[in-house]
This record gives C-alpha cells, structure tokens and sequence, in this order.
C-alpha cells in the first residue's frame, strides 16, 4: 500500500527524472557507494522529515537513511539532519526532490514559529489558511504545526465558513439563521464560522445561535478592540482577527484580545530554509 503522499512524490520525482538522471549515467560508476549527510545551513525549525525519509526509500529502499532530528526541532545553522549510505548515484537522483521537500517545509515551520514567539503571553493563537501550494496542503499544514502553530479548516468541507460572497449567492440576510440551524441539525460536528467586515455585522453575528467563530476582516485596531468588548464576558463565539497581518502588526492584533489570527503568509509567501546535502570525503 501507498503512503499518502506517494502520488506526489511520485510526481515530483518523475517531473526531475524523466527519463533518466543522464548526469548519473554517465559520470558516476553504478558500484560506487558513498555517505551523505543532509545539513541545515541556517538556524531554523526542521519540518518534511518523514517525506523527504520517503523519496530515498522510493528512490532506492536499499539506501540506509537515519533521522537525526526530530520533526520540529529549531536547530542551529550546521546541523546535520540526516545521514544517507548506500549507492552514490540513488543518493545523487534523489537529492533535489528531498531538498525541495525539506527546505519548504521547514521555510514554513520555521516562518510559524516567528509569529508564534511574537504573540508569545497575549492569549492569541496563530493560525494557518487554505492558501496552500496545491497539492501540498496537508504537509503544508503540518509544517505549521511543527513551527508551533495550528491549522484553521483543512478545507471546504470540515467548516462552514459564510463570506460575503456566500451571502450574495445565497438568500442573504434573511436565512442565514435558518442555514445555521440546518446545518447544526444534520452535522452537529462541524463549526461555522462568520466574516465580518463591519462592526454592525459582529453585533447581528453575536445574537445568533449556532455561530462558533467570527471572523474579523481587515478591521482597525480600535475596531478589533470594540469587538471583543461587544462579546463581553462570554468565551463563545471565538473572534478570529485576519487580513494583512504582518509580524510588524501582529504583537499589537493580538493584544486586543482575539483568540485567533490567522496568517496567510504561513505559507503563501515563505522564504525555503537553506538545507544542502553533502558526500563526506572518502576515508
């Protein structure tokens, strides 16, 4: 049986391999055997550590590979993050795939953990979107999570999220109630969570039944703290801050009193961390 993400692998590997590393063909000798070590070559939080163990194994299941870091571990930079022996040229084939995996992967985990240690003692907590790398949500989202961060809705179908948009395609105003109370009778698990945009949204939001989250869209600090005054002493709904949020702006979002800001640029716009892999010199 397939791991769950051997689909992409196996199209990541065949977009790079085609039809053949011709480099290893000719110009390394199918017996030479090496050990390479892959190395963080800035500090950052490691994260993709169980694929990139997977795309060796796919690669060669005889290369013998041993993690040496744990999944969101913050290293310093010259770590070594695994070691690799076997055949040189299935080491060589599979370098790019696994660097591209773990140096993405740990740009995001790395990037989380910023924003986390900004809100660190306010009470906020700090969430991912579903601006993903198509294809690459889950381990996306993982990554998050190894840099200390936590995942809003993985996607359309294990929340209800109603935007303004919905409501324009919809009956607005009027029947959202009605859609609430639908929805929480034939799937009581599912959240739903509300956009607004005006204060007079979050009041009309605030009255209703059913309603788990409101989310606060590009609101002003001064709007930000108005709206969770109107909620008052009450722990529900949550109040989840979200648009443009910057880590120059994300100390003070948070000190309004929100329990969640939600950050795109987790992983819409993330720097790779710098991870190389290296043979060791011949004995």
């Amino acid at each position: 049986m397939e791991n769950d993400h051997d689909w992409l692998i196996n199209q990541a590997l065949q977009q790079d391999i085609g039809t053949g590393d011709v480099t290893v063909k000719y110009f390394v000798s199918p017996s030479a055997t090496a050990t390479a070590l892959v190395v963080a070559r800035q500090e950052g939080v490691i994260a993709g550590t169980a694929i990139a163990l997977r795309v060796f194994e796919k690669v060669d299941s005889s290369l013998e590979v041993t993690l040496l870091i744990d999944e969101g571990s913050r290293v310093a930079a010259g770590a070594v993050i695994m070691t690799v022996s076997g055949n040189a040229g299935s080491i060589l084939t599979a370098e790019r795939t696994v660097l591209n995996f773990l140096q993405r992967l740990s740009g995001i985990a790395t990037q989380t953990q910023e924003y986390v240690k900004i809100v660190e003692g306010t009470g906020a907590r700090i969430l991912d979107t579903r601006k993903t790398t198509p294809g690459w949500r889950y381990l996306e989202k993982a990554a998050v999570v190894a840099g200390g961060g936590m995942n809003h809705r993985m996607g359309l179908y294990d929340r209800a999220m109603v935007k303004d948009n919905h409501l324009m395609a919809s009956n607005g105003w009027a029947g959202l109630q009605q859609a609430i109370q639908k929805l929480k009778a034939e799937t009581p698990q599912l959240e739903v969570e509300l956009e607004a945009d005006r204060l007079e949204q979050v009041d009309a939001f605030l009255q209703m039944d059913g309603v788990d989250h409101i989310l606060l869209d590009n609101m002003s600090i001064p709007e930000l703290l108005e709206a969770v005054a109107m909620r008052g002493d009450k722990t529900r709904p949550w109040l989840e801050a979200s648009g443009g949020v910057t880590k120059e702006t994300i100390h003070t979002i948070a000190l309004t009193g929100v329990d969640f800001i939600s950050v795109g640029a987790l992983t819409h716009s993330v720097r790779a961390l710098d991870i190389a892999l290296d043979f060791t010199a011949k004995s």
